[in-house]
C-alpha cells in the first residue's frame, strides 16, 4: 500500500480551496510568522471549511503552548507538527489533551536518531525533513539511506524536496513505517501558492496505480 499524501504551506485562500478539491489525505497549514508560507489571520479560517475526510494539520515552531492549542480550536485542526526544538515533555502535554502530535526533525549525515527515543510515547508521528536552519522548506532532498539507522516502529511522514520524479523511488519503498509524504516548495508557483495541477499529476500519480 502507497504512503498517503500531505499537501504543506498553503497560505492563500482561493488555493486552499482548489487543493482541498483534489482530496489529498492531509494538507498542512504554518503558523509561523518567519516562514514565507505561513498563513494569515484571514486565509486561516478557511481551515474550518475543508472537507472533513481531509485530515488538517497546524505547523508550529516552538510556540506557546497555550497558543497551539488555541489555534486547534479556533480553525478546528486535526492534528499539529512541531518544527521547532520542541521537547518531548511538550509534546507529552499536548498528546495527553488528545491531540495528534507529529514531531519534526531535520535529518543530515549527522544526525542521531537515538535523540528520538525520548519522543517514542508522546507523539503519533515522525516527520523526517531535510536538515536545515530555516525549519524545513529548503527544497532539498536528504539522503534517505540514512533511514536505515531509525530503529523505532513509530510511523513517519517523509519531508524535504520531495517531487514528481520521486514517485517511483517512493513507491518501491518497502518500509511499512513510511506512513505520508510531505509536499512543499517543489509544488509551488511561488512560496504559499501551490500548482494545483502539480499535485493533481502528484495525486493521480499514486491512486491509480494503488487500486
Amino acid at each position: 500500500m502507497y504512503p498517503k499524501i500531505k499537501v504543506c504551506g498553503m497560505a492563500q485562500a482561493a488555493n486552499i480551496a482548489e487543493v482541498a478539491e483534489l482530496r489529498p489525505d492531509y494538507m498542512g497549514f504554518i503558523f509561523y510568522g518567519q516562514s514565507p508560507r505561513a498563513i494569515s489571520e484571514v486565509s486561516a479560517e478557511l481551515i474550518r471549511y475543508v472537507p472533513e475526510a481531509i485530515l488538517t494539520i497546524g505547523v508550529f515552531v516552538d510556540e506557546d503552548l497555550d497558543q497551539v492549542k488555541a489555534r486547534i480550536i479556533r480553525h478546528q485542526l486535526k492534528a499539529i507538527q512541531l518544527h521547532g526544538k520542541e521537547s518531548a515533555a511538550y509534546c507529552g502535554l499536548l498528546k495527553d489533551a488528545g491531540i495528534t502530535v507529529i514531531k519534526a526533525f531535520g535529518v543530515g549525515q549527522d544526525f542521531d536518531f537515538g535523540q528520538l527515543e525520548p519522543y517514542a510515547d508522546v507523539v503519533d508521528y515522525f516527520l523526517f525533513d531535510t536538515q536545515t536552519p530555516a525549519h524545513g522548506g529548503s527544497g532539498r532532498v536528504f539522503d534517505w539511506k540514512l533511514l536505515d539507522d531509525y530503529q523505532l516502529d513509530k510511523p513517519y511522514f517523509l519531508s524535504g524536496g520531495i517531487d514528481l520524479q520521486h514517485v517511483e523511488a517512493i513507491k518501491s519503498m518497502t518500509d511499512s513505517r513510511l506512513h505520508a509524504i510531505d509536499v512543499n516548495s517543489r509544488f509551488e508557483i511561488a512560496p504559499g501558492l501551490k500548482d494545483v495541477n502539480k499535485v493533481n499529476e502528484l495525486i493521480q500519480k499514486f491512486k491509480i496505480q494503488s487500486t
